[in-house]
């Protein structure tokens, strides 16, 4: 039997002014309240933050869609967190990605990738959430091929879905079974 997850839901009616105003900017950015959020509702003011922080690092920053998936992928395998590793794997494989690179992942393996920003940006999450500055030819080659800009947006990424991930895994959030189409 599963562990029963550890959501602490707030009902609209017994949110505080400032939740209230946050969750119906949520609504009208997003269209529902995300499940990252109803976590990060409870401290209202952080969970505005982080809308902020997550938007622009998933809609108008200097990396690609493929490559801020893979990101999430790679943050969500680090911290065991089945219901992002679920979500965001199938979304890179609907853009295209090999089976295989998850395989890989899950082995602790280095996938294969034709793509040689993918293989910086894998190589690059590999030594940022590894103890100690990591390698110089890893780090140079990321600048050549991400620019510094590129490298800040992917540590952005690295923490913005830690947290994601810490917190769906803290909470125990069950993976969602996608519906039969």
């Amino acid at each position: 039997m599963a562990e029963p997850n550890r959501f602490k839901e707030i009902p609209e009616a017994e949110m505080t002014a400032e939740q209230q105003k946050v969750f119906a900017d949520l609504l009208a950015g997003r269209g529902k309240l995300l499940a990252p959020y109803k976590i990060w509702i409870h401290s209202p003011r952080l969970a505005a933050a982080l809308e902020t922080i997550g938007t622009f690092l998933n809609k108008k920053g200097s990396l690609c869609e493929r490559e801020v998936e893979l990101v999430i992928c790679i943050v969500a395998n680090h911290w065991q967190s089945e219901y992002v590793w679920s979500a965001h794997v199938n979304i890179c494989l609907k853009l295209g990605y090999p089976q295989s690179v998850f395989e890989a992942m899950r082995a602790g393996k280095a996938p294969v990738f034709e793509n040689e920003r993918e293989r910086a940006i894998f190589d690059l999450a590999a030594i940022a959430m590894a103890p100690g500055a990591g390698s110089d030819e890893v780090f140079n080659r990321a600048e050549q091929l991400l620019g510094r800009n590129g490298i800040a947006e992917v540590l952005g990424l690295l923490g913005y879905y830690s947290s994601v991930s810490m917190g769906m895994k803290l909470h125990r959030v069950p993976v969602r079974v996608p519906s039969p189409v």
